[in-house]
């Protein structure tokens, strides 16, 4: 099996260095593509995968191809992508927005996985959701996931609807958890801490209370009483959370990612 990568960006680099850093795949295996030559220079100095310039020097040798560019260079892509392609190439995609019908008439194939991965991809915890074309078997659905997983977790839907409702949650999620965070931080700065302790203790928090919920099965709500004492200062905080509506307010947040996804898409497929 060989792989290619096209597009050497923070994602499509992100996903090579996880597939290269795992057990699945020999370098001589993993390939990827940039037309950018600074980008290039720097990533032949790393051996982790072959590094080319050129599509018809490495896309007729690939058996999975992950398109990891921006969905406005997508257009030039394509046309090389059908001038070069063999068959029986499956094509993963992680461009937002971007149909499989749309791909599949444009680049002339069958073979297409979309998936919606997020920034923690980034550092091996990503979650990435997919799904994918019925010319897609089931054997090259357990691949294509392994690939995936290389940089986190991941889950297969039943439709692109349910992609772009994971945009609303996991998607654009890190973006809320950052928010929170800023929020936690600024508020620590003016209770008198230092910026350093505030980041600390923000930063600590978050990943102790994610270990937490990850050590059972105990949902927020139950972790949340488990901390929260009646008339504690806890519950202090809840219920001023409660009383501004901060709840509603995220799931709003949540909401509106998704029907921007779903715009996004109607824009990039006219």
């Amino acid at each position: 099996m060989k792989v290619l990568v096209i597009g050497a960006g923070n994602m499509g680099l992100t996903y090579a260095q996880g597939m290269a850093q795992s057990d699945l795949l020999k370098k001589k295996d993993l390939m990827i593509l940039d037309s950018a030559r600074e980008r290039t220079d720097a990533l032949k100095k790393n051996d982790e995968f072959d590094v080319y310039e050129k599509i018809e020097d490495c896309l007729p040798n690939a058996d999975i191809v992950f398109i990891a560019v921006k969905p406005y260079h997508s257009d030039e892509l394509f046309e090389a992508i059908k001038e070069h392609k063999r068959p029986g190439q499956i094509f993963i995609s992680i461009m937002a927005g971007v149909t499989i019908k749309t791909m599949q008439e444009a680049m002339d194939i069958k073979k297409v996985v979309r998936a919606m991965p997020n920034l923690a991809a980034k550092v091996g915890h990503g979650f990435t959701s997919f799904t994918a074309s019925k010319y897609v078997s089931r054997l090259e659905l357990l691949t294509v996931e392994k690939l995936i997983d290389t940089t986190g977790r991941s889950i297969k839907l039943a439709s692109e609807m349910e992609i772009d409702k994971s945009t609303g949650i996991s998607g654009s999620g890190p973006a809320y958890i950052f928010y929170f965070m800023q929020s936690m931080m600024e508020a620590a700065v003016k209770m008198g801490f230092s910026q350093k302790d505030a980041r600390l203790m923000v930063a600590q928090t978050f990943q102790g209370a994610v270990e937490l919920f990850n050590s059972s099965d105990l949902d927020p709500n139950a972790w949340m009483d488990r901390v929260a004492s009646k008339g504690g200062t806890t519950r202090a905080a809840l219920d001023s959370m409660e009383e501004n509506n901060v709840k509603e307010l995220i799931k709003d947040a949540a909401h509106a990612a998704f029907e921007r996804a779903v715009q996004l898409g109607k824009e990039n497929n006219k």
